[in-house]
């Protein structure tokens, strides 16, 4: 499994903040600024499924599971994930999807994760539920 986070910092923006966003989601074992021109990309990376336990108990925490999957499965082509994050809403610990770059005014984070067994992954984060509860309950992924 491969995580990529990105988010763009604007120019109102304090990297530091945007970094944390950024790990107050996922845990990273990489973090690194990129210049892009005019402006900077705050890069985070990581090889390690451990890197998702925070989105994991954090989607749990909110009961917002079959949004999730939702969200995930629309995001899967071939072996890569995609999806979009509020940068606020990251920043106080909270996952909030968005559709598009403009939904979020500061702009998103945007979540990319490459894995041979993506419904095997988005099993594990996102179970359906019925009654709001999981129908199952599957072991971390090792191999994927």
């Amino acid at each position: 499994m491969f995580l990529r986070v990105e988010a763009e910092v604007k120019p109102t923006e304090d990297p530091e903040k945007v970094r944390k966003a950024l790990e107050n989601i996922f845990t990273l074992e990489n973090i690194r600024v990129v210049e892009r021109g005019r402006y900077k990309l705050i890069v985070g990376e990581s090889r390690n499924i451990v890197s998702l336990l925070k989105f994991y108990e954090i989607i749990r925490r909110r009961k917002i599971l079959d949004s999730v999957r939702k969200v995930l499965l629309r995001g899967t082509v071939g072996s890569y994930i995609s999806f979009k994050l509020n940068k606020q809403a990251a920043y106080v610990g909270v996952v909030s999807f968005v559709d598009s770059d403009q939904d979020s005014s500061l702009g998103p984070i945007n979540v990319f994760i490459e894995t041979k067994d993506p419904r095997q992954l988005i099993d594990w984060l996102a179970p359906k539920t019925s009654r709001g509860k999981p129908l199952w309950e599957k072991q971390m992924p090792r191999d994927i």
